[in-house]
């Protein structure tokens, strides 16, 4: 073992990631040797390519050429001077040298200015052994420097440590600029700049802030590109230089990064984004980069846990206790209350295999179909609109395919918040001229942030995206935009023109529409001809697009403005939703849908039941099973009494609190298998600790249909990995699995899974990544969906009537909420509340428009009541124009604030998938937390009470 190697080439390739075959080739002679590489390509990556390393400091093959630190001088025949090798292209019959007497006395003698204005303690620096500044040093033959330590010099500059993953040391930077570069080139959010000029230059954060206080968002790019000591992680100066890695992909969002998992023994030192690694192209954010100290967060548990009632304290067990009193209980409910009275519910959290086999182990060692995922509540709306339209049930492109894009539109997603590396992606192709159409009820970052303006926001009033979507149609037909060619070679005519017919009728004109839906029609009849017209045209969305009543409608809206525009089977177009968690995509199609087996395959056809019934040697049953909401009512309705939850806290995620957790009181036996007591096991009576990605094998599918191979990386510290536990809990009840890695389980997926036909952890660990579709019919993957054809023929559009939420608004509930997430949190913040991100967001807040605010007698930071139908509850809030008059928002990240108190039954109309994103509500000053949430407190307390222990140690 040991460090993964990365080649550094000192400057991109200069065709980028489009991996063109007809560029035109130079070829070049460099120290004597013959060298043919592309056009545009730098003298230094050309030197590269033949063997050769030039000394440099500034240049690095993920940002701009610089040509700042003179470093990676050559000569070059028949030219004067000795220009920087990173700056100067390659040119037909060159000839370079790069190491000559000339230049050994030019870059020597830069080195000694480096050095003499450097603290010379390599030995006690926590970048010794990984400095370039060392290395280069070294390259160059620096053995002594003339002009001594005496004169005026930056040695004493104040380190800043205000951000809690990172120091930042001026005394160490040799001002090369690549934080600098990395922040606005990679990141995009211009949080750095070098402040003033010569001797006096010096690295600022904004305006000369300290991190914590600066626009930095702790994405890590700049610590990545520093050469020096002057950027260093808080562990690397704590533990030390690792001295082995893995790498992996990270459990956070759907974008799914790959990480080298840097070590030292079984300590995990630092994740460090991939550059391989094809989703993320080596970047990261603040939670992927820095927020995994939750693996070893003292309040992890570590030791299975049971007791009879729910009011009873926590008894530790061995895990045969557990295992066997888990079955027991389940095996007695089933001889009770019958067969169909247990259920569970996998995880977008845990991997793919871990998933196949939580609904393995319902259909086929409970006997039913009782299985859901958290997909439920917020993409099964996405898996039923693009099935119903082009046969498939994900996005279409890959996240590649952006370099291409002339007009994105992003619509109910907020990508620099909620998957933020492709976010950075997104804002660099905007900075390049490509633009942008946002369709959101809140002035997201992306409607105006450093260097990128929406050229459209169409600000509508939450609940209304069908009538928007299909005014944007109205104008795309009622203008003559559609693409006729691409509609009649790829779609069914007939209802092509039934669609047109009906989106061209007056009543979905922008002007019918502009009243209920706060949408000004100048802007959207501007907005769709944007899009219609404006080149390659891609649609990202997010959950404020599925999380509505109307939430498959929405999306089938969305795969007809597509289809009618010609906007899919290439790169630089698309429909693409953008999943929540890391592996939302994969729990989707492992089958944990109780109509659905892995691969999107209804329960009722017979011969895909035959393919599972042959090899898990049981008879399955035809009927679908129970919705986590079903099973919720039938808990109450006393005919549902045993639930087995993996990696997912409904309690805190689902929508109406009060209703889910009478649901679980009325349940016999709740497991819970997490890392931590969550909200749900409050109501549990078995707790079997889970393990984290960096303990396990495995794969994650995400948002762009890419699985990638989770390594691990360490010892699971509960003893076992999540897909074991599973094992162990089916061979209990009776119905036995015997897998001894989880290369086997996805031998069982290829086999059963179309899709997965071609899939293997050799391919993957060869390879990298691949994207499904992986078949005989696609043996390399699928980065574009639908190039020659759609899925399942013809592609369909689908007349969208707009039907407006039975949630109305009122005199006692006037605004309407709508929520999201924040950079730093994730989810329901069980793992980033356990770190340092908490620092960012320690609260969630309630932002609330000023002319709202003033009404009602609120000011910025008081405690406010939100009260809707449902429940309420209280939390402080934050004056903002963000939102509309109207509208507030808040996230769901700390549960004390429990925003889905408030939140109602509606649902989406195909899928369930719960109205999240539109409650009627009232807000009012309030002098504290409400008599539910002190209540909560209590109980949450009470439930926590472990005998023998508070938590993991």
């Amino acid at each position: 073992m040991g460090l993964v190697p990365e080649i550094d080439y000192g400057t991109p390739h200069p065709r980028g990631l489009k991996g063109d075959t007809d560029a035109k080739m130079v070829t070049l002679t460099i120290d004597g040797e013959t060298v043919t590489v592309a056009e545009g390509t730098s003298i230094m990556r050309a030197a590269m390519d033949s063997g050769v390393t030039i000394p440099k400091l500034c240049a690095t093959d993920t940002l701009d050429a610089f040509g700042s630190c003179r470093l990676c001088l050559v000569e070059i025949q028949g030219r004067a001077g000795t220009p920087a090798s990173c700056t100067t292209p390659v040119a037909p019959g060159m000839v370079v040298s790069t190491q000559t007497e000339r230049l050994k006395r030019l870059r020597k003698g830069v080195m000694e200015l480096y050095i003499s204005d450097h603290p010379l303690d390599c030995l006690t620096c926590a970048a010794n052994g990984d400095c370039e500044l060392q290395d280069m040093a070294g390259a160059v033959g620096l053995r002594e420097v003339r002009y001594g330590m005496e004169g005026a010099n930056h040695l004493g500059q104040a380190k800043d440590t205000s951000n809690p993953y990172f120091t930042f040391d001026p005394s160490k930077c040799i001002v090369c600029s690549r934080c600098v570069r990395a922040c606005q080139e990679v990141q995009g959010t211009f949080a750095l700049t070098i402040q003033d000029r010569g001797f006096a230059s010096k690295v600022s954060a904004g305006m000369d802030e300290d991190f914590m206080d600066s626009e930095c968002v702790s994405c890590g790019a700049c610590v990545q590109a520093c050469p020096t000591a002057t950027l260093m992680e808080k562990s690397v100066i704590e533990i030390g230089q690792p001295e082995h890695s893995v790498v992996t992909t990270c459990a956070y969002c759907g974008v799914g990064c790959s990480f080298k998992a840097e070590m030292r023994g079984t300590e995990l030192v630092r994740m460090v984004p991939y550059k391989d690694g094809a989703a993320n192209r080596g970047h990261s954010c603040v939670k992927g980069r820095f927020a995994w100290g939750y693996a070893t967060h003292r309040e992890r548990i570590l030791k299975p846990m049971i007791r009879s009632k729910i009011t009873d304290p926590w008894r530790e067990v061995s895990w045969e206790e557990a295992i066997s009193y888990t079955a027991s209980e389940f095996k007695r409910i089933q001889e009770k209350y019958g067969r169909a009275s247990v259920g569970g519910i996998t995880s977008s959290r845990c991997t793919n295999e871990e998933t196949y086999l939580v609904q393995k182990l319902v259909r086929a060692g409970f006997g039913n179909n009782n299985v859901d995922t958290c997909a439920r509540v917020c993409h099964s709306p996405t898996g039923y609109g693009l099935g119903t339209a082009y046969g498939t049930s994900a996005g279409t492109q890959d996240f590649d395919s952006v370099e291409d894009t002339d007009v994105v539109m992003v619509i109910g997603a907020n990508p620099t918040d909620g998957h933020p590396v492709f976010g950075s992606r997104l804002k660099k192709r905007l900075r390049q001229g490509a633009k942008l159409i946002v369709v959101d009820p809140r002035r997201i970052d992306l409607v105006k942030t450093p260097h990128v303006k929406a050229a459209h926001h169409l600000p509508l009033r939450p609940g209304t995206n069908v009538a928007v979507v299909t005014a944007i149609a109205h104008v795309i037909v009622t203008e003559g935009l559609v693409n006729e060619a691409f509609v009649r070679e790829r779609c069914d005519w007939d209802e092509f023109q039934d669609w047109a017919a009906f989106v061209a009728e007056e009543r979905h004109s922008p002007e019918a529409i502009a009243d209920y839906t706060g949408v000004p029609a100048a802007e959207l009849r501007a907005a769709a001809r944007l899009y219609a017209t404006g080149g390659n045209a891609a649609i990202y969305y997010g959950l404020g697009v599925t999380e509505h009543s109307q939430g498959s409608t929405t999306v089938m809206a969305i795969a007809n403005l597509a289809m009618a525009t010609g906007n899919l089977g290439r790169r630089g177009v698309g429909v693409n939703p953008l999943r929540g968690q890391n592996n939302v995509q994969g729990s989707c199609d492992m089958g944990s849908f109780p109509h659905e087996l892995p691969g999107y395959r209804h329960v009722h056809d017979d011969a895909t039941r035959a393919i599972f019934e042959d090899m898990w040697g049981v008879t399955l049953e035809r009927e679908p099973g129970l919705r986590i909401p079903n099973m919720l009512d039938a808990a109450v309705d006393g005919t549902f009494k045993g639930l087995y939850v993996q990696g997912e806290d409904i309690v805190q995620s689902d929508p109406d609190t009060h209703h889910v957790t009478h649901g679980l009181e009325s349940m016999e036996c709740v497991v819970v298998q997490d890392l931590f007591l969550n909200e749900t096991a409050n109501y549990a009576h078995v707790f079997l600790p889970g393990s984290t990605f960096l303990e396990k094998d495995g794969t994650f599918t995400n948002a762009e249909r890419r699985i990638n191979r989770v390594r691990r990386v360490m010892p699971p510290r509960n003893g076992y990995a999540d897909w074991e536990i599973t094992q162990l809990l089916s061979n209990a009840l009776g119905y036995p699995m015997s897998y001894s890695h989880p290369a086997e389980i996805m031998a069982e997926i290829a086999a059963t899974t179309p899709g997965f036909r071609n899939v293997t952890y050799e391919m993957l660990d060869e390879r990298g990544s691949v994207q499904w579709p992986c078949n005989d019919d696609a043996p390399e993957g699928t980065p574009i969906m639908h190039i020659n054809g759609f899925a399942r023929g013809k592609g369909k559009f689908v007349l969208t009537e707009y039907i407006p939420t039975d949630e109305r608004t009122g005199a006692r509930f006037p605004l309407l909420l709508t929520t999201g997430r924040i950079l730093s949190q994730y989810n329901v913040g069980a793992q980033t509340r356990r770190t340092a991100n908490s620092e960012w967001h320690k609260e969630d807040r309630l932002e609330i428009h000023p002319h709202d605010a003033e009404n009602r007698g609120v000011r910025d930071g008081d405690w406010v009541k939100l009260q809707s139908r449902a429940g309420e509850t209280t939390l402080r809030a934050l004056i903002t124009d963000r939102v509309s008059p109207g509208v507030v928002y808040t996230t769901f990240h700390h549960p004390m604030t429990q925003a889905n108190v408030i939140t109602t039954d509606y649902s989406d109309w195909a899928t369930n998938c719960p109205e999240y994103k539109v409650t009627a509500v009232q807000v009012s000053p309030s002098n504290g937390p409400s008599d539910w949430q002190e209540k909560y407190k209590t109980h949450s307390d009470l439930s926590r009470r472990i005998v023998g222990t508070d938590a993991a140690e």
